[in-house]
């Protein structure tokens, strides 16, 4: 990014000419060689910059032992997870940076970071990751957490994969490199939208958002996943007319089930899908992935809750409900017929 003078504002403004000026000591790392895809703030990033890098991640393939993607940082996590799926069997090393202060400016952290990036894309180890400040992140467990700290990302419900200090430690249980050919399913329906829950939310709302022909829908409910009563009828209305429903919390640190409240266990007959400790970067790129492939309505609930790339982790809701809930609620779930971890 680059100051305008008349405005102010930060605006786009380098290429990857830049990175030897900023540290012309990189070379000595790798040989770099660097491939342009777009210039732009990556506010405005998305689906066609997904699907770009991706084909140009499978064209290069076989010529490169590791990639390293810069990018703004506001949209860097998204990023990380679509890439995450669409490479769905990559044997090298695929790392996101960039930088919270423009490189241009005297104290900007992107020098270490890009240097760092370009180290771990060196290493023993495959798979998308986000390098950034001291940390290595899993690319579909990544968020955004500040927007001014140097630490700008961590990893959401897990630890991190790494941590840069004077030196570099992996996980010892990271997946290494690998010789087997890479399979990539690319592409992105963003028919989607996010529906955060608040007081008073009228239910015609989100029904005309289905009949207008949206593909799915996000709802940040209440707790760990309490749907008002009154939205309860577009729920089966969804259902009816097979638009999936994922269903997160507002909670800062996530949920692993629905189901603690009764309002919570009459959601869960409406056939919506519980996203378990799911950050919203995964869900929604993981939900777009999906319906390009056309999963089936059917399949969807399934897909969306198994871990592929280490995006979710279910084994948590099995325990959540203690003893003390479960004879509350004991009623409730002979009536219905449900187990809790369901």
């Amino acid at each position: 990014m680059h100051k305008n003078e008349k405005t102010g504002a930060l605006d786009i403004a380098h290429g990857a000419d830049q990175f030897f000026k900023l540290e012309p000591r990189i070379v000595e790392i790798a040989s770099i060689a660097t491939r342009f895809i777009d210039n732009i703030d990556s506010t405005d990033l998305g689906k066609p910059q997904w699907e770009k890098l991706i084909d140009a991640i499978k064209e290069e393939y076989d010529n490169y032992d590791g990639f390293v993607i810069t990018i703004g940082t506001n949209t860097m996590a998204y990023t990380s997870a679509a890439l995450s799926f669409g490479l769905e069997q990559i044997g090298k090393p695929v790392i996101l940076t960039g930088a919270q202060i423009p490189a241009e400016i005297i104290s900007t952290d992107g020098r270490n970071n890009i240097v760092n990036a370009l180290r771990v894309a060196t290493m023993d180890l495959s798979g998308v990751y986000i390098v950034f400040g001291s940390k290595i992140i899993l690319g579909c467990r990544a968020k955004k957490i500040s927007e001014s700290r140097l630490d700008a990302f961590g990893t959401f419900q897990a630890s991190d994969i790494g941590e840069i200090s004077v030196g570099i430690k992996i996980d010892k249980n990271a997946p290494k490199r690998n010789d087997k050919p890479i399979v990539i399913k690319n592409g992105f329906d963003d028919n989607i939208v996010s529906i955060t829950l608040v007081p008073g939310l009228k239910a015609d709302n989100i029904k005309l958002l289905i009949d207008r022909g949206v593909k799915g829908i996000v709802l940040r409910a209440y707790g760990s996943g309490d749907i008002p009563h009154c939205l309860h009828e577009t729920l089966a209305y969804a259902q009816q007319k097979e638009v999936p429903i994922l269903i997160t919390t507002q909670c800062p640190g996530g949920a692993t089930a629905i189901g603690l409240n009764s309002v919570g266990l009459e959601t869960l007959k409406l056939d919506v899908i519980q996203v378990f400790d799911m950050c919203m970067e995964a869900m929604t790129t993981k939900l777009m992935w999906l319906l390009h492939q056309q999963i089936h309505y059917s399949e969807m609930k399934r897909l969306i809750q198994t871990n592929i790339r280490g995006e979710v982790d279910t084994t948590m809701a099995q325990i959540l409900l203690n003893k003390e809930v479960l004879d509350i609620n004991k009623a409730f779930w002979q009536k219905n017929q449900l187990k809790p971890q369901e």
